[in-house]
């Protein structure tokens, strides 16, 4: 039978009685997105639940999905943890845990400024920013990159939402330019003719004028663990997803 045909069944399980599937395509786990994760368990439990094989006659059962969620599981002290329990043949194992990891499974990353502003809400509650990022799992620094775009101007929030400008992030550096510099800010946006966009280079060199771009690597590998990074910081375990992603459960990687 094949596994979209198998009926789940729900239970709660002695993690003790879980192995790793050898033949799972994940061999390296980013310690710091572990870490996050382990984070978020700890504060919230495990959200979403284990897929793993029917228990054999020795009461184990094999995983299917959810590697990291096992690792970061028994990292956080837990000793039980929900599953899904569905029989799958060895030869499809292997397909559902990389099209999960190819982003083909229910979840989808929030937008940025959609993940921001959620970031945002939850730091809203508590007394500092110091403890809002602790409560994440994360350095104040991350903090304030994560929720970058919940705090944009009303006028680059305009040019965002109007088309003007298509990348968050380039939205995030123009809000940076306008904070040194408002009226270099004005003179781009009237260059900018109806129907056109503000060009991410024009941003950048107005940005290196004012001292304040950084290296093209760096700040590439910024943006890639943005908000919008999904998922590995998630309770996701994509393959090769950006560890440094948001570690609230789900993240934007599928397993």
């Amino acid at each position: 039978m094949a596994f979209k045909d198998t009926p789940p069944d729900f239970k709660l399980i002695d993690l003790a009685l879980i192995d790793p599937d050898p033949e799972h395509p994940r061999k390296q786990v980013d310690t710091a997105g572990l870490k996050a994760l382990v984070a978020s368990i700890q504060a919230k439990g495990l959200i979403q639940p284990l897929i793993v094989q029917p228990a054999g006659s020795d009461g184990r059962h094999r995983l299917i999905v959810g590697e990291r969620r096992w690792r970061a599981a028994m990292l956080a002290g837990e000793t039980r943890v929900p599953a899904l329990v569905r029989p799958c043949a060895a030869e499809e194992a292997l397909e559902i845990q990389v099209f999960e990891n190819l982003g083909q499974g229910v979840r989808a990353p929030l937008e940025s400024r959609e993940m921001a502003n959620a970031i945002q809400a939850i730091a809203q509650r508590f007394d500092s920013r110091e403890a809002a990022a602790e409560h994440f799992g994360r350095p104040q620094s991350w903090l304030n990159q994560a929720t970058a775009a919940a705090n944009l101007s009303p006028k680059v929030t305009a040019l965002l939402d109007s088309g003007k400008i298509t990348s968050t992030a380039t939205a995030i550096q123009l809000e940076k330019l306008a904070q040194k510099n408002e009226a270099r800010v004005d003179a781009l946006i009237e260059q900018v003719q109806d129907g056109a966009k503000l060009a991410k280079q024009a941003v950048e060199s107005a940005l290196s004028a004012e001292g304040l771009k950084r290296g093209r690597k760096k700040a590439e590998a910024s943006e890639a663990s943005a908000p919008a990074a999904a998922a590995a910081g998630g309770h996701g375990d994509g393959v090769g997803a950006a560890a440094a992603a948001v570690p609230g459960q789900p993240g934007a990687a599928a397993e």
